[in-house]
């Protein structure tokens, strides 16, 4: 089964007939079975552990057929798909836009976007309006809990806009939603996603609502800030440890007690502890062998020596002349003795801590016992960011492979169709620009020549002038001629 690439229905048969032959010692590690069963995953959903004939030879291997039981079972178990929404057409019959904000609401709008990969299957939702508030949600078939189940919550965004301050989170909800009035203070379950305000705000909220309280992460889980698709997955386990990826890529894990604040510390400092009075937490201490020089007390400023009582000086109009001061160059500061390593230095006193007696553990942090619906609750400055393909699930494969049949085929063309853009924007800049300087040019030739011909006519002003004197004096010239 190592080498095979195929695995024809018959292979149950064989499968079964290899487990029957193995010895029982080898099923303590089971290396071939582990990887034979990742890759018959991969290949078909359905496997017959057990075939009809010689059944009663596997009693012999009992314990390790239970081992193969549960492998198989965690193995080729369907995914639950609580949710899956790739907002094809006739989305808005599953999902309400909230009019809670009336006038101040934005609307979304199906699109692909600007740039994509293919124009109907890279259609998701998009904010349309400026400075508006966003409110979309659905609710589930039915209502479930993801008791002692994994918790996958997934989404696209992208912010083709060049987002400058704005949401780009989901949110579950209980079942109890009031779709029509969702808003920013409507109790929730779970938040989750990116969320971008200037250079300072660039992070990915993972919010859980525990006891009617919003916890936020105490770690800094930096977000995506281009204009591209992101795909943002939280995956919560019922060991109450968790998972945060971005493109199908871990950014951030960890313990759900360690990374909130859901319940009080384990540990406080004991109270009728006091550090003992002759504690000396002091690493350096003066020099007592060390002493100030005789010379050292000099004054920070002294009597400027070069200077000289002005010639024109009136003592009585201007008061006595005073030399003025000069930083001494021989002033040496505060005269401290040197410091030397404290022999009775004991380190710094630490706090001693006692169990806390408030302390209560909790190995449901992880549950919510009715998860109803999701929704899109935002606020835009500059709108254009687009939703998709939301999932919600109780497999993590199965996220990472949805994850893959859609962002993973989209990026790249989405990319190339952005960078085309770009270089069609460039060329069409550069072409106006170069036609602006062509115009500027022309205009700059024409009062040229608008100059150059203001210059010629004041050049023949005088002429003109000559000419008009000379018709004057030969028409004078002719009126005396007359005359005579």
């Amino acid at each position: 089964f190592r080498d095979s690439t195929n695995f024809p229905d018959s292979s149950e048969v064989v499968f079964c007939d290899w487990l029957k032959n193995t010895n029982q010692s080898h099923f303590s590690i089971c290396p071939e079975i582990i990887t034979w069963l990742e890759r018959l995953r991969t290949s078909r959903r359905n496997v017959g552990l057990f075939c009809p004939q010689n059944t009663d030879s596997y009693s012999r291997k009992m314990p390790g057929i239970l081992i193969l039981v549960c492998l198989l079972g965690a193995a080729f178990a369907d995914p639950t798909i609580y949710f899956k929404e790739e907002f094809p057409d006739g989305w808005d019959s599953r999902w309400v836009e909230s009019t809670h904000k009336g006038s101040e609401q934005g609307s979304f709008k199906h699109t692909a976007g600007k740039f994509f990969n293919d124009k109907e299957k890279d259609k998701g939702i998009q904010t349309s309006q400026d400075a508006r508030f966003y409110g979309i949600s659905a609710k589930f078939d039915k209502p479930f809990t993801n008791e002692d189940k994994t918790l996958v919550i997934q989404f696209s965004v992208k912010h083709e806009q060049n987002i400058d301050c704005g949401g780009g989170y989901v949110k579950l909800f209980g079942s109890d939603l009031n779709q029509k009035d969702m808003h920013g203070d409507s109790p929730y379950l779970i938040m989750f996603g990116p969320d971008i305000c200037g250079p300072g705000t660039k992070k990915v909220h993972v919010i859980f609502n525990y006891k009617g309280k919003n916890l936020l992460t105490t770690k800094d889980i930096r977000c995506k800030d281009d204009v591209f698709t992101h795909v943002y997955t939280l995956i919560v386990r019922p060991d109450n440890t968790y998972e945060v990826k971005i493109d199908n890529k871990k950014v951030e894990s960890g313990a759900l007690e360690s990374d909130w604040e859901f319940l009080l510390p384990k540990k406080i400092k004991d109270p009728d502890a006091k550090k003992p009075e002759d504690w000396d937490d002091r690493e350096k201490i003066d020099d007592p062998d060390d002493k100030k020089p005789e010379d050292y007390d000099k004054p920070e400023h002294i009597v400027d020596p070069d200077a000289k009582k002005p010639e024109d000086w009136d003592d009585e109009m201007d008061g006595e002349w005073e030399p003025p001061m000069i930083d001494n160059p021989d002033y040496k500061g505060e005269w401290k003795p040197k410091q030397i390593d404290n022999p009775a230095y004991k380190g710094v006193w630490v706090h001693p801590e006692i169990d806390n007696p408030d302390y209560k553990a909790d190995d449901s942090l992880y549950k919510y016992t009715d998860i109803g619906a999701i929704g899109f609750d935002l606020w835009q400055v500059k709108s254009g960011s687009i939703f998709d393909n939301v999932l919600i699930t109780d497999d993590e494969k199965y996220a990472e492979e949805f994850a893959e049949e859609t962002w993973g085929k989209t990026k790249e063309g989405e990319e190339k169709m952005k960078n085309e853009q770009d270089e069609e924007e460039k060329k069409k800049r550069e072409e106006e620009d170069k036609k602006t300087k062509e115009e500027s040019d022309d205009a700059a030739d024409d009062d040229e020549e608008e100059e150059e011909e203001e210059e010629d006519k004041t050049e023949e002003k005088p002429d003109e002038k000559e000419e008009e004197e000379g018709e004057a004096e030969e028409a004078e010239s002719t009126e005396e001629h007359d005359e005579l």
